[in-house]
């Protein structure tokens, strides 16, 4: 047994029974050690499995550790968080990936690459390896998805080979214990602005006789969902300020008098429905700062130059004063409408044209109301930071 100290690279395999392959794919990463004359171990997370994998792996030299909680990310990093080696490459117990061949990976972590990521689409995908969902709609538009929200210059974000120094893993903090796992994997590290580069790599069909256990439209689901929550400005920010635009325009353009458009004509009930779209839209956009405060507040997000400059501006005192003004601009209209009602002796009146004061006044107090809440909110959060740090002081 080599002594942890002297380990360069642990591979770990996640498991759950997988004893028709188990054997094949330690016996080739221990080939792989052996040949590249690479001190190593092999580590297997084991998620309960009821074949005799565990077995199997100890009787081919590797090292198994259980791991009770459920999922592909839980038994991958419970398996990670024991490893001895400086590096770690991680991989499809399977048989669907060569782990024979991994000194490209190794090589890109001496050079000082923070993670490596496999990429199947640069390098071999044999047929029957992949289904054909997977290969041009799922991968494709998830990884490119990955690139837009987060600038990841990764071509191939859901490969399932990968490597990473095990210090950079530690820095991570991965919290999920699923298959979106390894979207989360490369998203923190690209928010990290780590070294992150890809090999080629092969894809081969799997050697199971049993279904695999990824669930294409129910884990890319859970990709997607990460994505966006782990992105406010697409998830928050972006629809928001879209919404709030057309409300705007729609509601200015329709104070002045119905809109037709062919024989369809746009009057006061349309205004209504444009300043709804304020309202949500600029609830969004509060969520987004809200929310990217707070991922900042948890280490999960690095505070970029855009948003130190407007938190800078988006002191309380200004949120309270943008509330106020807004406030105050909502109910002079409002007292517009009112002596307009009242030169009618507070009797009947033009809906069409009453409404057309009425709404825009109650947006603006609603609006600043708003304002007002959510810099308190805001200021809560800055506090509990403050209030951790000093905690983490003490």
């Amino acid at each position: 047994m080599t002594e942890g100290s002297n380990i360069e690279l642990s591979v770990v395999m996640p498991c759950l029974n997988e004893a028709e392959t188990l054997g094949a794919c330690i016996n080739e990463a221990r080939r792989f050690l052996d040949n590249s004359c690479v001190t190593g171990e092999i580590i297997v997370g084991d998620n309960g499995s009821t074949d005799g994998s565990q077995e199997i792996a100890l009787q081919h030299g590797a090292r198994v550790v259980a791991v009770s909680v459920r999922g592909y990310g839980a038994a991958l990093d419970g398996a990670i968080q024991t490893a001895k080696g400086k590096y770690v490459v991680i991989g499809d117990s399977d048989f669907s990936y060569n782990f024979s061949e991994l000194m490209p990976f190794l090589e890109r972590l001496r050079s000082g690459d923070d993670l490596v990521m496999g990429n199947r689409f640069a390098g071999c995908i044999a047929a029957g390896a992949m289904p054909w969902k997977n290969r041009y709609i799922g991968n494709p538009v998830l990884s490119g998805i990955g690139r837009l929200f987060f600038n990841c210059n990764i071509k191939d974000l859901h490969c399932g080979l990968r490597a990473f120094h095990k210090d950079a893993y530690s820095r991570l903090r991965l919290q999920t214990v699923g298959m979106e796992f390894a979207s989360e994997m490369v998203i923190k590290a690209t928010i990290l602005k780590m070294q992150i580069s890809e090999v080629p790599v092969k894809l081969r069909p799997d050697g199971r006789s049993h279904p695999p256990h990824l669930r294409p439209w129910r884990d890319g689901w859970r990709h997607l969902r990460f994505m966006l929550l782990f992105s406010p400005l697409w998830l928050f920010l972006y629809p928001g300020l879209s919404l709030m635009l057309i409300g705007i325009f729609t509601m200015l353009r329709i104070a002045h008098g119905p809109l037709f458009i062919g024989a369809i004509g746009f009057d006061i009930h349309t205004m209504l429905y444009a300043g709804m779209s304020i309202l949500l839209g600029f609830q969004c956009v509060m969520f987004a700062f809200l929310s990217k405060t707070f991922a900042i507040n948890e280490g999960l997000h690095n505070k970029e130059k855009w948003f130190k400059k407007i938190s800078r501006f988006l002191t309380l005192e200004v949120g309270i004063a943008f509330g106020l003004l807004f406030i105050l601009v909502g109910v002079s209209i409002s007292f517009i409408a009112l002596s307009e009602w009242k030169q009618a002796s507070f009797g009947n009146i033009d809906p069409r044209h009453i409404f057309r004061l009425v709404i825009p006044g109650s947006i603006c107090v609603t609006l600043g109301a708003e304002t007002i809440f959510a810099s308190f909110f805001m200021s809560v959060l800055g506090l509990r930071l403050k209030t951790k740090v000093f905690n983490d002081h003490a």
